[in-house]
This record gives structure tokens, sequence and C-alpha cells, in this order.
């Protein structure tokens, strides 16, 4: 049977009247105002950080004004209140360098990091304590941990973990013997670069870099560059200063790096394995801070090998309700067969369950080192 239905014809629309486009000298002359008005903010924001200064009373150095508790409650308010078009990266960038630069009134931090210039713990620094902090350009994550215990550098930042290729062993084993404090931490995206003095794959027989930048870029090193000779450096910046001698050379580094030494890239995109690829670094200081309501606790426990000793540490934060964030053992240095865990515990220190839970473990005669509570990286 044929349908009796008719069809349906849509009826045209009637004509929208177009917009007429923006005046363009009107639209700069708004953002010019804009840019007044925030220029004018800034000044009396950069004021009002003079009186907290004043209020603090005379204190000995820039270190005593800086609170990395109040900076995570004031990035973490910026998120909640971005709306676009800006990211919240974007937006925390921003105010993080406004921050930097008004707390640079008193004096500039000296923040003490894995050198030379270009390495991703310099980009770290820079991330956390913005552009008007001094950089320290160090040797070793050794020399940065004795900076910082010394009163040399105010603060210092050294890799922890990466998420391909776990634990820096050196940065937890500097724990065991130094009593600095960890204050804060910064997660940074890392992007690996091939870098040459000719921008030329078929030139390069030899490749410099640090052992942890060939392990995120080994499968494409394999794939690619079967042939180069390795050669294992300081760091990521030391191996872009050395291939900027030769024209067989290469580093795998950073981009920046790269503008630092005068290389150019291979090819035009990033090396590294994992497209996520990430490294945690650890803010160094002499002392702990006040929660900022999001925080992150690390301490250092001391075992013997024998049964149920791992339980008997961790078994006290479960019954409090306190996550475990992440566990890591190395051998304590102390004794034959005796153990450090380092454990992340979500919460502060100052926490009624995190008390609670430390001193129970406390009670069990088990030696604990608490190396600090900081709030969580804010992005």
């Amino acid at each position: 049977m044929k349908s009796t239905k008719k069809a349906l014809v849509a009826k045209p629309d009637r004509a929208t009247p177009v917009a007429a486009p923006p005046n363009l000298a009107d639209v700069r002359a708004r953002i010019d105002g804009i840019d007044r008005q925030i220029q004018d903010l800034i000044a009396e924001r950069a004021q009002f950080a003079r009186q907290v200064g004043k209020a603090k009373g005379k204190l000995a150095a820039a270190v005593e004004y800086y609170r990395p508790e109040r900076e995570a409650q004031v990035l973490r308010m910026v998120i909640d209140r971005n709306h676009g078009p800006l990211t919240d990266e974007e937006m925390v960038r921003l105010f993080r360098e406004i921050m930097s630069a008004c707390l640079a009134q008193q004096e500039p931090l000296k923040v003490g990091f894995l050198g030379p210039e270009g390495t991703f713990s310099e980009q770290a620094v820079r991330k956390h304590f913005g552009h008007s902090a001094h950089g320290l350009p160090l040797a070793s994550i050794e020399e940065v941990f004795q900076e910082v215990e010394s009163g040399a550098a105010d603060f210092g930042v050294v890799p922890v973990e990466n998420s391909g290729q776990g634990t820096i062993q050196i940065t937890l084993d500097m724990f065991l013997t130094s009593d600095v404090k960890i204050c804060g931490e910064v997660e940074l995206r890392v992007r690996q670069y091939l870098l040459s003095r000719t921008g030329h794959v078929e030139d390069i027989e030899r490749v410099y870099s640090h052992p942890q930048s060939f392990a995120q870029t080994k499968n494409w090193l394999r794939v690619n560059l079967p042939a180069a000779e390795k050669i294992a450096v300081s760091s990521n910046a030391e191996a872009a200063r050395r291939a900027r001698n030769a024209d067989d050379a290469a580093a795998v580094a950073s981009e920046a790096a790269g503008h630092v030494y005068g290389l150019k890239k291979v090819v035009t995109g990033s090396i590294e394995d994992r497209q996520d690829n990430t490294t945690r670094f650890l803010v160094l200081g002499r002392k702990m801070f006040s929660s900022c309501g999001h925080d992150r606790t690390s301490i250092l426990v001391f075992i013997h090998d024998q049964p149920g000793a791992l339980f008997n540490v961790l078994d006290p934060f479960a019954r409090h309700g306190i996550s475990m964030n992440r566990i890591e053992s190395r051998p304590s240095h102390h004794a034959r067969w005796e153990y450090a865990f380092f454990i992340d515990l979500a919460g502060h220190v100052d926490d009624a369950p995190m008390k609670a839970a430390l001193a129970e473990l406390a009670g069990q005669s088990a030696q604990i080192k608490i190396l600090g509570s900081y709030p969580v990286a804010v992005l």
C-alpha cells in the first residue's frame, strides 16, 4: 500500500541580517583601556604585598616571606574562578609570575637546581617560583641538597620520579642523611628533542644525553639512529653544550637547551617514547609549612627484614583512612638487611588522622623521619 502522507517541505528561513564586523580601532582602544586597568591592579597588588611584608615585621631574608601554602591556595582559587577562554595552565602561569614579581620586591629567592642552564630542572624552577626568582645552576643533585642545607640557597628543586622510568634513586638516597625538608612539588611535562649544530640526521655519529633522557627515548633512538654512539653525561644541558662543538654530534635535550646552546632540531617533533612523559620534582627547604588544605606528607621509615614488618608500618594509615600515594624501598645504609621505606601519604602532618597514625607507628618502635608536608602540585 502506498503511503498517503505528503512529504514535508521545509520553508526557507527569513534572511538573518549579517552583523557588521567590529571596528578594529575601537577594539584596540578597548584593549588598551583594559591593559591600563590590569597594570593599575598589578601595581596595587604589589603595594599590598609590601604591606604583608611590613605586617610580618623585619625578617632576616626573602626566604622568610615565602609561604608555599598561601601560593597554592591562591592558585587553586584562580582555577576555580577560571571560565576561559584561557586555559587553567595559562591562567596559573600568569598569576605565578605576578606573585613571583611581588615577592621579589623584598629580595629574589635563590633556588638551586641541577645545571647548567637549560635543564628540565631549571624549567621546573621557573614553573614553581616564576622568573623573578634567582636560579643557581649546580653540578649535581647532591650539591643541590648541600647548598639548601647550608643556607647558600633558599630552596632547591630536584627530580624524584618519571612517569615512564620510575624513581631517581640518588634523590631518595640523599634523604637518608640530609636534614632538608620537602616543601613543595612540581609536575613537568617533559618533551625531549634531538638537537645538533647542522640539523641533519645523516651527520650524526654520536649522541649525548643524561641517562634518564636516554631511557625516555630509547625506542626512537634504536629505530632512527641504531649505529650512533650513545654517551651519557651529567645533564641534558651538558649534552647540548657538548653537541655544539661538532657537526657529527647531537644531544637529546629540551627545546630550551637548544636555544641556549644554538642548536637546531633534527626532527620537527619531540622524540620521547611516551606522549604522557612527565617528571615529578621536589622543592627542598629547611622547614615545614602550614597546611594549604590539599597536602601530601612524605615520610621515611626504617625497618628490619622480618615477617609482617611492612604490614605493621602501613596498617595504622589504613585504619585512620589515610591514602598512600607511593611507596619505595632502599637499603638504609645503616645496617645489613635494614631497609628504608619512602612513603607518600595524602594529608598534612598536622591533620588529626595523620597525627594519630604516626603516633601509633612510633609506638611500634619504628624509626620514622618526616621528610615534609607540602601542597600537592597545582597543575
